[in-house]
């Protein structure tokens, strides 16, 4: 009986998942079209076995069992299918059918102990589901295989034993086979294969390895956002439909398994932001429905069930509130964590673009900062022939007055406005003239990059100062550009090439990095009887890859760093990245915390007296938080104040010292 029921449930299943992989493709083609490479279907298994093995592998349990439980399924599913389905019974199949389905039994009982008290993360509901179909699965097709290599033939016969079995089999055919494509759990393991063979953006997947502490990042760093075509008639996303047709595919690919939920320091912190949920909320727009069905943690404060979307129907306020896209502070901490490789930021900039240029809706303080850049090219509104006069008493060479070009032009940034990143501007100009580099400043010719523009979603205000910046640099000579702003060593150089302005950026930890290398830097030995901590601000790690340099400059100092539990690529965000601190998203409202102080408090879990920092974003939000706290001091600071004077003396102003403000 079983010879008869078999072939008729493994051809059936087939089919009818066929018909579900069809309709899933149908949903994602929704989306706007752009070129197909079917050829990159060729890639998929490499992509899969050998370049997700980095993000996986770091939860090492999980990824064992996995390797069981899909490793075990995929073979017993061949192998019935040749067995079971064609017929072809002999030992030797039946041998490998028993093993692999042993192994899948065994990766589904770790996944069964799991989903006894899963963690918070995991979303529950069809998932607790799916693992019982997997033991089913396994263990019917464990039981049909025994009378295959000798052991209980009368298993072939017919009864109620036979029908039983076949009922076991079926439930696991239908949850992991044809659910597959209809829209249960397993659609990620259809959606994840075709989203690693048609992914955006395909270069993570280069054979490229990263050498910088902390990261085992496997491929090249894409993180620089798509240019928005200024001329289209729709600007940004405004319904699901308007995201590129693998763009949602990589949503239907989520495996709900919470990881990016747990790195998110917005969700952490109480604010209206889940990236898993956002996620989910995305695949409802693109199938239809509500998130009354969603298994996961909320959007905290925001009710689940009154929310709906459909593919031509908007996201925002529909499905998405709009202060759930503006908690973000587009830090990838999420992207970095996912193991299905989906691009949480780029989604939300797309929404962004459209409710900020189609609509005018952007936060108030948002708008101001827009508003200013409009108007001064600047987000404070100053006047730009400003930019320099804090260093009235430095004699700052400019590049105006240097037609043969210089080696270094060092970009001030906009924190060139700010009383406390003047500080360590002053710094880092004492640490230039004592190693005898030859550099040189725009001054008033200098524009802000764009960075605060672009993540808030204003990429026309974006395109129109990098395309200033990019025709005032065309007119000088320079071999370099060192800057100590992460965001935008980011912005200068990996999102101006897209408009033709290819530089050598570096930071200035690792500018600083490669002086004291090149033995041009002398310093006192460090007398550190205090512990300090380093945190790695995301533009800069996570964005870039560059988490060693900074180690090496506190190490050339002398310093041992006592690293936070949350460092490297999984540093926590200081809070301020992506125009997050001008989102105006309620901070003080019962459960929320704010992102600096808990970062701040990872700072205290080691017993830092100071927090070493390499960004001027990173030193606002953490010397925001109220004191008692630690010091926060940058790396050029602290370089400063260990040179051993070879030169006549710069002023470098007191870290303590009140600072007066600069005259606009």
């Amino acid at each position: 009986m079983l010879q008869t029921l078999l072939p008729i449930l493994i051809f059936a299943s087939l089919i009818m998942g066929a018909i579900g992989a069809l309709r899933r493709v149908r949903l994602w083609r929704q989306g706007r079209r752009t070129p197909v490479v079917w050829r990159n279907l060729l890639l998929m298994p490499k992509r899969y076995l050998v370049d997700l093995h980095h993000i996986v592998a770091r939860d090492k349990a999980m990824a064992h069992t996995h390797v069981a439980t899909a490793g075990g399924f995929v073979a017993a599913m061949a192998l019935a299918l040749i067995v079971h389905g064609f017929g072809w019974r002999n030992p030797l199949l039946g041998g490998l059918l028993l093993a692999s389905s042993l192994v899948m039994f065994v990766g589904a009982l770790a996944v069964n102990r799991r989903r006894l008290h899963p963690p918070e993360k995991l979303s529950k509901g069809p998932w607790q589901r799916l693992s019982k179909s997997l033991l089913a699965y396994s263990v019917g097709m464990l039981l049909v295989s025994l009378p295959l290599v000798g052991v209980a033939p009368t298993l072939l016969g017919g009864g109620v034993l036979a029908v039983a079995l076949t009922a076991l089999v079926a439930w696991g055919v239908l949850e992991l086979v044809v659910g597959m494509g209809w829209g249960g759990p397993m659609k990620h393991a259809f959606a994840g294969a075709m989203h690693l063979a048609f992914h955006r953006r395909p270069e993570r997947f280069d054979d490229q390895h990263s050498n910088a502490q902390h990261d085992d990042h496997r491929g090249s760093r894409s993180t620089a956002l798509f240019s928005l075509d200024l001329t289209a008639e729709k600007l940004g996303v405004e319904k699901p439909t308007d995201f590129q047709w693998n763009q949602l595919l990589g949503f239907d690919a989520c495996v709900q398994c919470g990881r990016c939920q747990a790195v998110c320091p917005a969700f952490a912190a109480g604010q209206p932001l889940n990236p898993k949920k956002l996620i989910q909320d995305m695949v409802v727009g693109m199938a239809g429905g509500s998130d009354a069905h969603y298994a996961g943690s909320p959007y905290p404060g925001i009710e689940m069930g009154k929310h709906q979307g459909a593919p031509d129907q908007a996201i925002v306020p529909q499905l998405v509130e709009a202060e759930t896209l503006w908690a973000c502070t587009t830090c990838r901490a999420c992207v970095e964590e996912c193991p299905m490789m989906i691009e949480h930021v780029d989604a939300i900039v797309d929404m962004r673009r459209f409710i900020t240029l189609e609509q005018g809706e952007t936060p108030p303080s948002g708008a101001v900062a827009l508003e200013n850049l409009i108007a001064t090219d600047n987000p404070g509104g100053l006047d730009n022939a400003s930019r320099l006069d804090w260093a009235a008493d430095l004699d700052l060479p400019r590049i105006q007055q240097r037609p043969e070009g210089v080696d270094v032009l060092l970009w001030l940034g906009d924190g060139a406005f700010d009383m406390r990143n003047q500080r360590t501007l002053r710094a880092l100009i004492k640490i230039l003239r004592a190693a005898d580099v030859d550099f040189a400043v725009l001054g008033e010719e200098e524009r802000d990059s764009g960075d605060v523009a672009r993540r808030l979603g204003d990429e026309a205000t974006f395109q129109r100062l990098a395309k200033r910046n990019i025709e005032t640099l065309a007119r000088y000579r320079f071999q370099r550009i060192v800057t100590l702003d992460p965001h935008s060593f980011h912005v200068l150089g990996r999102e101006y090439p897209a408009f033709g302005g290819d530089y050598t950026v570096l930071h200035h930890s690792t500018f600083i990095a490669e002086l004291f290398d090149a033995g041009r830097l002398s310093v006192k030995p460090s007398e550190q009887r205090e512990t300090i901590t380093y945190h790695d601000p995301c533009y800069l790690g996570r964005y870039n890859g560059e988490f060693d340099a900074p180690r090496r400059v506190l190490a050339a100092l002398g310093i041992e760093v006592a690293e936070m539990a949350r460092s490297g690529f999984r540093s926590r965000c200081c809070g301020g990245g992506g125009g997050a601190a001008l989102s105006d998203v309620p901070a003080d409202l019962p459960g929320r915390a704010r992102i600096p102080d808990m970062r701040m408090d990872d700072v205290r879990a080691t017993g830092a007296a100071t927090v070493a920092v390499a960004c001027p974003q990173c030193t606002a939000m953490l010397e925001g938080v109220v004191e008692p706290r630690p010091q926060v001091r940058d790396l050029a600071e602290l370089v400063a104040e260990a040179l051993i004077e070879s030169h006549e003396a710069m002023p470098v102003s007191n870290p303590n010292e009140t600072l007066e403000e600069v005259p606009a």
